[in-house]
């Protein structure tokens, strides 16, 4: 439906507005970091800038959701030049990271906690390349925000403490160093009550002496950070700290792999996206080293099969579902950082109309990856063994995860996302995550915690997602990007630009595929389609150690009503009902060259994601 077609109608009743303007937006996971994006495009600063400023200030505010030591993937367009890249920062696994060293442990799995399942942390470098070779401030100005929230001290959130809760006899009897940081006192804390990050303060005032140093210019200070960071005295800490064993959730404790060698021998990559034409857009994601492709065959089976059904009703719900479950098992079977990857025969239409051709009218309960190009599917062994399934599942309340203790007393972690757009029309589209509080340990000198990305490999060699050092692991982190066709046939023109995507691990291209269905189906507003009922299957296999799936399982949201609810029930379907507000966290900005008309939204789940703009 298009906005010609709304106008006469009875307002869309959401949350919050559906921000307009022409100055900027900057949506985020944080009222914070929102709130530094914006302040830095009332600078003269750039999108880039802005997002940049809102990551740094995510490390702090958000600990539990991503820090310095993780990664982060974006998608990215200049006012230059319309061409969209991803820019990579992802680290890769170690020299050291090879099957035979986990043999020798005893290990069939990499662990979720701790130091082995380390990765080169990426995140920095990613942003410190974007500000190299796109914006436009000093990395005085950008990192002024986070420094001041970390020295100064911020209201922690209910959802760090929540954390911190879940894992506190963790920090005290096994990481002493991240009991001194996270229990002040000895105790939780309590939402609200002002927590300070002094060494990571340090750490990034350091980050600007080497900046300041190098020049005025922003290339020369955002490299000299870079290698400082990466081969000065950030790697130094980081390789004498991974040699000391900690306790992960194996119960026994191990030295990391991760050296200073590895983190000098990386640096973040532009790519290509990979795009798919989807009713009158191109939809962007990166590769097949993250899980993106999936809302592409998702998009694309969905189309073959027909209309959809009206929306709210099981009939929709059923189908998504179903069509999630054999993108999924594409992913299972398919995806990894492996030049062999066979893209283009997984986004075939042809493909992608015969897989729609599986879904029937009941819930299917087993993984179906197909043979892209005549070729044999391989599930890794353990999901295809009874220990793969989990009969119990998943918190209901997708955003309380974070915050529920396995049983080892470890909480898994979640992700931020950053939105922004500036007048200019650079726009960007971030995912950061990783180097979570609650999954490895603090390290006291620089005040933060190693990223555990590498539980997503394999240890079954053979497979596109194994472990092979120097390989960076299939992750979920999933930012997105639509153009308009009247773009060209890349997508690369002046059309209709939307930047959007949301926290969730497994549930990402999930929730992020509601969005593009409510907003380009059934004609929401941005902001509307965030707020509409949303849902997600865990019969999918977990990203996540230890790699369950329960089968059959959709967790929805209740207000979506007792008929859909029912009707999903009588489809096979094992329902959860989840809390009325509940799954998803998504956030999304949009230009219009044509009018100049920016447009942002943000989830209002949680309390705590926001969008500004002007």
């Amino acid at each position: 439906m298009t906005m010609a077609q709304q106008a006469g109608k009875a307002p869309i009743s959401t949350t919050r507005p559906e921000l307009a303007g022409t100055f900027g937006m900057v949506a985020t996971t944080h009222w914070l970091a929102s709130a530094a994006g914006m302040a830095i495009l009332e600078k003269g600063g750039n999108a880039f800038d802005a997002a940049a400023a809102a990551a740094f200030t995510l490390h702090v505010v958000e600990p539990h959701l991503n820090g310095p030591g993780g990664e982060v993937p974006m998608i990215l367009r200049t006012a230059a030049d319309p061409r969209l890249r991803v820019l990579c920062g992802q680290g890769t696994a170690p020299a050291a990271a090879t099957a035979e060293h986990f043999a020798d442990l005893g290990l069939t799995q990499i662990p979720g906690t701790g130091l082995l399942p380390a990765t080169v942390p990426g995140a920095v470098g990613a942003w410190l390349v974007l500000l190299r070779d796109h914006g436009t401030l000093p990395l005085r100005t950008i990192l002024d925000y986070a420094i001041g929230y970390a020295e100064k001290g911020h209201p922690i959130s209910s959802g760090v403490v929540g954390t911190i809760g879940a894992v506190a006899d963790l920090l005290r009897t096994a990481w002493p160093a991240s009991a001194a940081q996270w229990l002040p006192g000895g105790t939780v804390p309590v939402p609200g009550q002002i927590i300070r990050n002094t060494a990571l303060a340090s750490i990034y005032r350091g980050l600007i002496i080497e900046a300041e140093g190098a020049g005025e210019d922003c290339e020369s200070q955002m490299e000299a950070a870079r290698q400082a960071w990466y081969s000065g005295f950030v790697a130094e800490v980081v390789d004498e700290f991974c040699r000391t064993p900690v306790r992960d959730e194996t119960g026994r404790e191990h030295s990391g792999l991760l050296t200073g060698a590895d983190m000098a021998a990386w640096s973040p990559s532009y790519e290509d996206t990979v795009s798919a034409h989807w009713r009158g857009w191109n939809v962007h994601k990166a590769g097949a080293w993250t899980q993106g492709p999936v809302l592409l065959q998702q998009l694309g089976m969905l189309d073959a099969l027909g209309e959809l059904p009206p929306p709210g009703s099981a009939e929709r719900v059923h189908r998504v579902v179903e069509v999630a479950k054999l993108a999924f098992a594409d992913r299972e079977a398919w995806y990894g950082d492996d030049p062999d990857v066979p893209l283009a025969d997984l986004l075939d239409p042809g493909y992608l109309k015969a897989r729609a051709a599986l879904v029937g009218e009941s819930a299917e309960l087993t993984l179906r990856p197909g043979s892209p190009g005549g070729r044999a599917a391989r599930l890794p062994a353990f999901l295809l063994g009874p220990d793969s399934i989990d009969h119990i599942g998943g918190a209901p309340d997708a955003m309380a995860a974070v915050e529920r203790p396995d049983s080892n007393g470890v909480a898994r972690g979640d992700t931020c996302h950053i939105d922004v757009v500036d007048r200019h029309g650079n726009m960007v589209s971030a995912t950061p995550s990783g180097g979570w509080l609650q999954s490895s340990p603090i390290i006291p000198e620089l005040g933060f915690c190693l990223g555990t990305r590498a539980q997503m490999f394999w240890l079954e060699q053979g497979l596109p997602s194994s472990l092979v050092p120097g390989r960076r692991p299939r992750t979920t982190l999933s930012p997105s990007f639509a153009v308009q066709e009247s773009d060209g046939p890349e997508g690369n023109g002046s059309g209709r630009s939307w930047a959007f995507g949301t926290p969730g691990g497994d549930q990402q291209d999930q929730w992020q595929l509601l969005l593009l269905l409510g907003h380009v189906v059934d004609g929401l507003n941005l902001q509307a389609a965030i707020d509409a009922p949303a849902w997600h299957t865990n019969d999918i296999p977990s990203s996540f150690a230890p790699r369950r799936r329960v089968p059959g399982e959709v967790v929805i949201e209740s207000r979506i009503g007792a008929d859909c609810l029912n009707g999903l029930r009588d489809r096979g379907h094992r329902v959860v009902e989840s809390a009325p507000w509940s799954l998803g966290r998504l956030s999304s900005v949009s230009r219009d060259p044509a009018t100049g008309v920016l447009r942002a939204a943000a989830n209002s789940r949680g309390m705590q994601g926001y969008a500004a703009g002007r």
